[in-house]
């Protein structure tokens, strides 16, 4: 008896050594080739740099994806949610689907860096003649997802599953009168057809040293509402008053309002909200007190709960305020995004992965986030983990680097690898799980 406990051990311990020696062999495989693709995730990423796409638009970004991954041997869909594109991996033996997200949209913005590579494209925007820039980082997102596909691809009979590598259009929002983004993804099928079993997806970081990596269980990001609010008054001249309805003064009076929603009546504790007004268009003269005003703005919050509360607390006073004058208001809510929730459970598994990749010192649990992400949808249909990935050079103040959707937008490619890296071994550890 004695004699079989031991030889069972030794069987278990065998197999136990085995298993450590092809996940250290993998993750050597890892590196070696994400070294070899470095260079080319580098000249992807200046080249989308250089020709970005508003959202819904993204025609040449969409057709160099696809021709790639097609030259990589992937079952590849195009025209989903208008220019999206589907490659789809399988692996060597069966396994769990596993889906990676990267957005491909610019904004409407003129770029003023110094870069070799700035972007000098015009669209029409909203009628308008506008610059078209990556100022949010989505080049970055493409160029690493490709080189992740090729990584991938060439270890494909090491693959337990399939990945399913999912390029989206008009993360920023489509054009107005137009579906678009996430939402239309998941409504043409992108989750099914195979059947998605977990999500993953990053976001380069202007503020994030390069080579870190920032997460957080639960809430991440915030929900994006936006709102318009519509007062109607009664005009009269200025210098009576007492003749007409004033909606601007009812408005300031809204807006200062609002910010008591926030400051009085949210449990703060809870998790974080925040109401901007960021238009208001009221008025054609000095001495004319107009008909009505209108104001627009958005809402962010880190729980769905306090998300719809919100909307309430804003249309009971926003009703009232405009009644106690006479006027009548009109409010219009518009959800952009849900709150972006990683599942616990998923973090919690998928922890090591990110450390490997970017060494345990590097990867830190983050703060709560006010940005919104419509990466937020693909979590209502499967757990999901949604990281940042550090692009500040290193030693810089966070405070100084260049924001998001600003002119001057700015990102260090050195923690490419670091992304490519980490997307390659979430797959794989995940698949060795099952």
């Amino acid at each position: 008896m004695k004699n079989r406990i031991a030889a069972i051990f030794l069987i278990v311990c065998t197999m136990q050594l085995q298993a450590q020696n092809n996940s250290a062999a993998l993750k050597q495989k890892i590196i070696e080739t994400v070294d070899k693709v470095e260079a080319q995730c580098i000249a992807w990423r200046r080249d989308f740099h250089q020709h970005p796409e508003l959202g819904n638009h993204e025609f040449r970004t969409a057709k160099i994806v696809a021709d790639y991954l097609k030259s990589l041997g992937l079952e590849v869909k195009e025209g989903v949610a208008k220019t999206g594109v589907v490659g789809i991996l399988k692996g060597g033996s069966p396994g769990p689907c596993i889906a990676l997200r990267a957005d491909m949209d610019g904004l409407p913005i003129t770029e003023k860096t110094n870069l070799s590579f700035a972007s000098k494209e015009k669209e029409t925007y909203n009628g308008q003649e506008v610059g078209v820039m990556h100022a949010c980082g989505h080049d970055s997102h493409v160029a690493i997802m490709m080189s992740v596909a090729k990584v991938l691809s060439d270890m494909k009979k090491d693959l337990k599953g399939t990945v399913k590598f999912i390029f989206q259009p008009a993360e920023e929002g489509p054009p107005e009168g137009e579906e678009g983004g996430a939402k239309l993804m998941i409504k043409e099928g992108v989750m099914s057809d195979p059947k998605v079993d977990v999500i993953l997806g990053l976001h380069i970081w202007s503020s994030v040293e390069a080579g870190k990596i920032n997460y957080k269980p639960g809430s991440f990001m915030a929900s994006s509402d936006w709102f318009s609010i519509k007062v109607k008054g009664k005009g009269s001249h200025g210098a009576n008053p007492w003749l007409g309805i004033d909606p601007i003064v009812v408005s300031a009076q809204i807006i200062e309002a609002l910010q008591t929603i926030v400051s009085r009546q949210s449990e703060l504790t809870k998790a974080p909200v925040i109401i901007t007004v960021g238009k208001i268009e009221g008025g054609v003269r000095s001495n004319i007190i107009p008909d009505d005003c209108a104001m627009y703005g958005t809402i962010r919050t880190l729980d769905p709960e306090m998300q719809a509360e919100v909307q309430e607390k804003i249309k009971r006073t926003v009703t009232n305020i405009a009644e106690a004058s006479g006027a009548t208001a009109e409010i219009v809510f518009d959800t952009k995004t849900l709150v972006t929730y990683n599942d616990p459970v998923l973090v919690k598994k998928m922890l090591s992965s990110l450390q490997t990749a970017a060494g345990n010192d590097n990867v830190m649990e983050s703060e709560w986030q006010t940005g919104a992400e419509d990466f937020s949808y693909y979590g209502t249909k499967a757990p999901a983990f949604f990281f940042f990935l550090g692009g500040m050079p290193k030693g810089m103040d966070p405070k100084k680097a260049p924001p998001h959707h600003t002119s001057e937008f700015y990102i260090d490619e050195s923690g490419f690898k670091t992304g490519i890296k980490a997307f390659c071994n979430l797959v794989f550890d995940y698949m060795n799980m099952k």
